[in-house]
């Protein structure tokens, strides 16, 4: 049994360094599968945040196929997705550097060289469907003005792009496209599509057309979707019929498309079958054998598993260890997802169906720090203001070596999330476990408007971001301080792009948190408005007001206009090459408050944008906050 000492909460003395941290986590995304072989993306941090395609065969360790300086990525939206497709051992990919698209043929091994099939251009490329019969694929191009400097919007089509390089318009006229799907015999074409002001998740309308002799499209019909429904995850049954996911209940639930043109509900549940678009090539669900559906679904915050059967309303569980589930891919007697639980750390992993052994291809954390430096989430619910119920998951403090002095309560970090419809999940995280093995407890707050909890919920922020959100981590806060499990005294609140105004809005309109933290956060909700990327451009429409009234609310609840209300001290983080929250927003507030003689540190970092990726930014940054708040709550490290 290892014994313990006593030591200042906060000041603990850990294994999980911050070097630690950005060595062992590697960022997973994208899963594909072609046959029996499974793809997926890895991050590379030391690499300057490079991403590489693995693929794994039936025999034989993961290969690497795209090595240096190749990086699958793109930025459609600016948050990219869906940059490669893989169809017969055919791979094409986007090059994030150029913008081209690359193909490797069925026989590359790893270390073949891709050859570019696209010319350099301003246009990039997302969400690929390969048509091998036409010899093209079918994508979402963005294609942005010639001159750099414009305020031009980019203009969104669905595309088909030739391996010989050309390129034909397909569908053109909305602001948005995604989900480029073909029928399995390649007779039809069906996608998303919506305007502005609306988001995805707001509505979108799914339209599908019969594709000519010529490759062109025939005259296309809306079978499902509107300005009051989301309509997501578009497939093709192998028998071609078409599926989809929609909240017209209050719930993203899965659908199919009859052949009299009438949608019918599958099994209607108060459980959400998808996730926001933010970025392309999402999927949640896929068909197994003999008609099954196969469908990751999210209740109250925790993801499940399940199967449905032809002719069934009802899901039958598949038991995996997992609580969160980011992504599923269905093949032959197998599930393939990106999952991870409060004690497993997000991995790729291979789940046979009949059997339910587990294969593990991939974890992001090669290698776990001892069970008891770790700490497990609890899953709370607690009472916010206007009557709602907020949720959170609540990390104590853990390190097997070290207590807290008796009577002692520890200080508290609160994260407000990004999105904001984004979703706090309990899957082990080097970064959350940082904090705590230090002494700090840590509230991952799903306040009104994050995803996970149905329509409602999520429209619980229309019009009320910078309210609700901090309402609902102020009253996390205090629903752990009357428990007794956090030090009132010493309440943290850090939060990264839209979770960034919540920590401001709340440092600055409220009292209640005693330091903070803005990793790329907003502050200046007019100055977002005319520098946003389009994608965005009319997202505050929603989320503070229609634009004849933005004004006065955008003054009202912007930081930037209340400097002389925040008396907090803070740390900002951001990166210079931010193009959804450019580093003015951060550079303002810092000078704002220097000018007032409240501590604030400002951290800018060349070659990052929104997020960051490179392994010695993930160290600078942890260390800078830690001994923050170190040193402005008097703890010695």
């Amino acid at each position: 049994m290892t014994s313990t000492s006593t030591a200042p909460y906060g000041a603990w003395p850990s294994p999980i360094s911050a070097d630690v941290v950005a060595a062992g986590a590697t960022p997973l995304s994208s899963v594909v599968l072609d046959g029996a072989d499974i793809y997926w993306l890895a991050g590379r941090a030391a690499e300057a945040g490079r991403t590489s395609m693995m693929r794994q065969r039936a025999a034989g360790p993961a290969q690497e196929l795209t090595a240096r300086p190749f990086n699958v990525r793109n930025r459609v939206h600016e948050y990219g997705g869906g940059a490669y497709a893989v169809a017969g051992g055919v791979v094409v990919f986007s090059h994030h550097a150029d913008n081209r698209l690359y193909r490797l043929p069925s026989d590359a091994g790893a270390g073949s060289a891709p050859e570019a099939f696209t010319a350099p251009g301003r246009q990039r490329f997302a969400d690929f469907v390969i048509d091998a019969p036409r010899a093209r694929l079918v994508a979402v191009r963005e294609q942005h003005p010639e001159d750099e400097g414009s305020h031009a919007q980019p203009v969104n089509t669905i595309c088909a792009v030739g391996f010989d390089g050309g390129e034909r318009v397909l569908v053109m006229g909305n602001d948005f496209y995604s989900s480029p799907r073909l029928s399995p015999d390649g007779s039809r074409l069906a996608w998303l599509c919506w305007d502005h002001p609306r988001m995805p998740w707001q509505g979108t309308e799914l339209w599908v057309a019969e594709v000519q002799a010529d490759g062109r499209l025939g005259t296309p019909a809306r079978v499902a979707g509107g300005p009051q429904e989301s309509v997501c995850q578009p497939e093709w049954s192998p028998s071609g019929v078409l599926h989809f996911v929609s909240d017209r209940s209050g719930w993203w639930n899965l659908y199919c498309l009859r052949g009299d043109g009438a949608t019918e509900a599958l099994c209607p549940m108060e459980a959400e079958f998808a996730t926001p678009h933010w970025t392309f090539g999402n999927a949640l669900y896929g068909f197994g054998a003999g008609g099954d559906i196969i469908a990751s679904y999210i209740e109250q915050g925790v993801s499940k598993l399940g199967r449905l059967r032809p002719g069934s309303a009802a899901l039958e569980p598949i038991a995996t260890p997992y609580q969160e589930i980011r992504e599923l891919r269905v093949g032959a007697g197998c599930a393939v997802v990106l999952a991870g639980s409060p004690t497993i750390a997000a991995e790729i992993a291979r789940i046979d169906l009949a059997t339910g052994e587990r294969q593990v291809l991939e974890r992001s954390i090669a290698e776990l720090p001892a069970l008891g430096y770790l700490s497990v989430p609890q899953s709370i619910s607690y009472p916010s203001a206007g009557g709602r119920t907020a949720y959170a998951f609540y990390y104590p403090p853990a390190n097997q070596e070290l207590r807290g002095a008796p009577g002692e309560k520890p200080p508290l970090i609160v994260i407000s999330h990004g999105g904001p419809t984004g979703m706090a999940a309990s899957t082990l995280n080097l970064k959350t476990q940082y904090w705590t093995s230090r002494g700090f407890g840590v509230l991952d707050v799903n306040y009104g408007g994050s995803t996970g909890f149905g329509r409602a919920f999520r429209d619980a922020l229309k019009g009320q971001w910078g309210v609700v959100d901090v309402e609902d981590c102020i009253a996390g806060a205090r629903h752990l301080v009357a428990q007794g499990l956090a030090d009132g005294e010493r309440l943290i609140i850090r939060g990264s792009s839209a979770g960034g105004l919540t920590t401001l809005c709340a440092l600055t309109f409220h009292d209640v948190f005693k330091l903070g933290a803005s990793y790329y956060g907003v502050s200046d909700l007019k100055g977002l408005d005319d520098d946003s990327h389009k994608f965005e451009s009319h997202y505050n429409e929603y989320l503070i007001a229609p634009k004849a009234q933005a004004e006065a609310v955008y003054a009202e609840r912007s930081p930037i206009n209340h400097t002389q209300r925040l008396s907090r001290p803070m740390i900002f983080f951001q990166g210079l090459d931010d193009k959804v929250v450019p580093p003015q927003q951060s550079k303002a507030m810092v000078n704002a408050l220097r000018q007032r003689g409240i501590p604030v540190e400002y951290v800018a970092l060349e070659g990052e944008g929104h997020g960051f990726r490179k392994a010695d930014t993930i160290v600078r940054t942890l260390q800078a906050e830690l001994s923050f708040y170190q040193r402005m709550f008097g703890l010695a490290a």
